[in-house]
């Protein structure tokens, strides 16, 4: 992603973190990020091209966290193990980033841009449903596992789907983040 478009993309992130999105105003997104406010409109086209493209942004960042977590801890580490990571992940990614938990719940507050929940049909790429994340989430944890899952273990896209509906789980009905990890190592044992 260019430079510009990123800093425009934290500029507006900032932004919502201190005030709700109806309030924003792209004036002010554009002075954040040292850029006039038409700048902004070509990158962006409009308000609510902002909003989805920092949505695809978080939702993006938040894939590429769970691919880290299940491939990061230590390479040898058991695959049981590298679940309970990308849980982890899921749980604090939520709950430190309200775009990614609305994402991954469905549930939009007024504080975020409730537009984004729509798909528009000249979109090349609509925002993920929550269902979809989270299946795009396990199937990125079958394909980095397929070499490592143990023989006469359960299934391992089985596995992954109830590793990420736990985690889910977690960010529905908030508990430490180490609950699910112990809980992830509990289900698979």
């Amino acid at each position: 992603m260019p430079a510009a478009r990123e800093s425009l993309l934290d500029a507006a992130f900032a932004t919502l973190e201190r005030r709700p999105w109806r309030r924003v105003k792209m004036s002010e997104v554009a002075a954040a990020a040292g850029v006039s406010r038409q700048t902004l409109y070509n990158e962006f086209g409009s308000k609510e091209g902002l909003a989805r493209a920092l949505v695809r942004r978080e939702a993006d960042a938040y894939l590429r966290g769970v691919e880290r977590a299940l491939s990061g801890v230590s390479g040898a580490a058991a695959p049981r193990e590298r679940l309970a990571a990308a849980a982890v992940w899921t749980v604090r990614s939520a709950a430190e980033n309200p775009l990614v938990r609305a994402v991954l719940t469905g549930c939009w507050t007024e504080r975020l841009p409730t537009s984004v929940r729509t798909a528009l049909p000249e979109e090349p790429e609509p925002l993920p449903a929550p269902g979809e994340l989270i299946g795009e989430a396990r199937d990125r944890a079958v394909r980095l596992l397929a070499g490592d899952w143990p023989p006469g273990a359960v299934e391992l896209p089985l596995a992954c789907e109830a590793v990420a509906r736990l985690a889910l789980s977690y960010v529905v009905a908030p508990a430490p983040a180490a609950d699910v990890a112990r809980m992830v190592r509990t289900v698979l044992a």
